[in-house]
């Protein structure tokens, strides 16, 4: 067990600042006074973060920290850490670590019983959701399902039962197949898009998913969307089956199944393979 008091001593601590999703203003007094105030900032992208510093006038310097460098990075940014100094930690747009870098750095520095200090500020699910017109809670936040269609829809059958709204992040190329995979195999439930979210064009679709897709196949998006799915409304309780799965298919067989698809309908029932139903059945 650790226990932290974030600001009971001066030690290095790593700051997790949240950036704008979209607008620049969205950037709270605390946050930019933090990143003045650190020693480094520890950044996604430090091109794009230093477009940020120069509009807040920032001079403090960056390094660094991606899903591509973090093993060599993490070591570095520790000592610098334990010297006394202190780290902001950023990411292109909203929360450190939701669906971007930072998570890594985090747990090695509790790890090291360094201090983490979380900062509120933008995040992109949590602005949609209480937006959306959805149910606001409960929800269950995903991120990025997978691209590929079959891993897609694997993700979305574990998710079919979770009767909290949805909050996934998906690219406007990519948007109107996802929603195809969903209606699949969620059926025709409510949906929301939001777009360009605190900017200029942001843009809300409130519709079922064959409304959606019916949208989208004559609009094309733009921008990075949240995809807000309703949750399941009730959970179908499941079947109970009495007897041995040898018994299961001698009832079966009783009522005029053929046996080969009698042991294939228990193997169902059970998630089972054939095989294993087929040993039990011949006591082998």
């Amino acid at each position: 067990m650790r226990i932290q008091r974030s600001f009971a001593k001066k030690v290095g601590t790593l700051y997790l600042v949240p950036t704008p999703i979209g607008n620049l203003e969205d950037m709270t007094f605390r946050g930019v006074k933090t990143l003045q105030e650190v020693d480094l900032i520890a950044s996604e992208d430090t091109r794009n973060t230093q477009k940020l510093l120069n509009h807040f006038e920032v001079k403090v310097s960056q390094k660094s920290l991606h899903e591509h460098n973090y093993n060599e990075r993490i070591p570095e940014l520790l000592a610098f850490l334990e010297s006394g100094k202190s780290i902001a930690q950023v990411s292109d747009a909203g929360m450190p670590s939701i669906s971007d870098p930072g998570h890594e750095l985090v747990v090695a520095c509790i790890e090291r019983d360094i201090p983490v200090v979380a900062l509120p500020g933008a995040t992109a699910g949590m602005t949609a959701l209480i937006a959306s017109g959805l149910l606001p809670q409960p929800f269950y936040f995903y991120g990025f399902l997978q691209r590929k269609r079959s891993s897609q829809k694997k993700e979305l059958e574990d998710l079919k039962k979770q009767m909290a709204t949805l909050i996934f992040y998906e690219s406007p190329h990519r948007v109107k197949e996802t929603l195809k995979n969903v209606l699949e195999v969620f059926g025709n439930r409510e949906v929301v898009i939001c777009r360009e979210l605190t900017k200029l064009y942001e843009e809300y679709l409130r519709g079922t998913a064959e409304e959606l897709i019916e949208y989208l196949s004559e609009h094309s998006l733009k921008g990075e969307c949240c995809l807000l799915i309703s949750g399941a409304v009730e959970i179908a309780e499941e079947e109970v089956f009495e007897g041995t799965l040898k018994e299961q298919v001698e009832e079966l067989i009783s009522e005029g199944t053929l046996t080969k698809e009698a042991i294939k309908s228990v193997a169902k029932r059970h998630g089972l393979k054939k095989q294993a139903v087929y040993k039990e059945y011949h006591g082998l």
